[in-house]
């Protein structure tokens, strides 16, 4: 296992705790802490997965997943959102602009990883 992650998330001890999980679960993390980074870097780095708070400064997880759907070499990215928005709305938005997955805060970091896993697992099967 060598999928490269990219974690965007603006609160530091969320994006550290994310970061520590997947980095334990053998995946390369690169984190970020608003959309606009996190954007820009998705467009450098082409990784493997990403996910995408949807608060964050900047830009919102949102917009940054309607800009990467709209290029050709980061349009496939999966991307999993990461929010404390968890109305039906709020699921059914992320998941129409192209999410792979929605895990809503507080979650637990072996479900996250799990979800991780098996997202990265679904689009080698593809």
């Amino acid at each position: 296992m060598n999928e490269r992650i990219l974690v965007a998330e603006d609160q530091p001890h969320i994006r550290a705790l994310i970061q520590y999980k997947l980095r334990n679960s053998g995946y390369q993390v690169v984190a970020v802490e608003d959309g606009e980074a996190a954007l820009r870097s998705a467009r450098e780095s082409i990784p493997d997965l990403i996910l995408l708070d949807v608060m964050m400064p900047l830009m919102t997880g949102f917009e940054v997943l309607a800009a990467l759907k709209q290029h050709e070499e980061t349009r496939n990215i999966p991307v999993l959102l990461v929010t404390a928005q968890s109305s039906e709305t709020e699921v059914l938005r992320g998941l129409e602009l192209g999410a792979d997955d929605y895990i809503t805060k507080p979650f637990s970091p072996n479900e996250l990883a799990a979800r991780v896993r098996t997202v990265l697992l679904r689009r080698k099967k593809k």
